[in-house]
């Protein structure tokens, strides 16, 4: 492996990883907090519905730089694969990552936003609460295999 090569790799394990734990941060701290503001400000000043306009600008912006990992996964691991450089759980997880992230940054997202401003009615819709347990579900296997992704190249990376 040539001196940019690495440089290029370390980049890469740096930036999947950040992706990784935004994901996990935005998942796990964010929509916790958001969707309990009357435990901090001691009153119910936003409703649920007002909460969650919140929570999906919150995952809109992340799904920018998830579309910007999407390009870089896609040419990182195009350019590994065409050098033969490749194994099969790292093809696969390549495939879930890209599969998933676009799912989450082209579908959910849109589709969450869309239902959003049909009005608060439509939030509690089954449609609205099946597409939301879809997101989460994607959303779970998004950093899942984003998380096998990094252990892979990070194996690699240190023969």
């Amino acid at each position: 492996m040539n001196k940019y090569f690495k440089m290029t790799t370390m980049a890469y394990l740096i930036f999947t990883s950040m992706v990784l734990g935004m994901m996990l941060y935005a998942g796990i701290v964010v929509t916790s907090v958001t969707f309990n503001t009357h435990l901090y400000v001691g009153a119910e000043l936003l409703t649920q519905f007002q909460e969650g306009q919140v929570m999906t600008e919150n995952f809109l912006r992340l799904s920018y730089v998830v579309n910007v990992l999407i390009v870089i996964v896609a040419l990182y691991e195009g350019y590994k694969f065409k050098k033969f450089e490749r194994d099969n759980v790292t093809l696969i997880a390549t495939f879930f990552v890209l599969a998933t992230a676009l799912l989450f940054s082209q579908y959910y997202i849109p589709d969450i936003i869309a239902m959003q401003a049909m009005g608060e009615e439509m939030t509690k819709s089954v449609a609205f609460l099946n597409t939301h347990k879809g997101s989460e579900l994607n959303s779970k296997i998004f950093a899942l295999s984003l998380l096998v992704l990094i252990v892979q190249n990070m194996r690699k990376a240190c023969k």
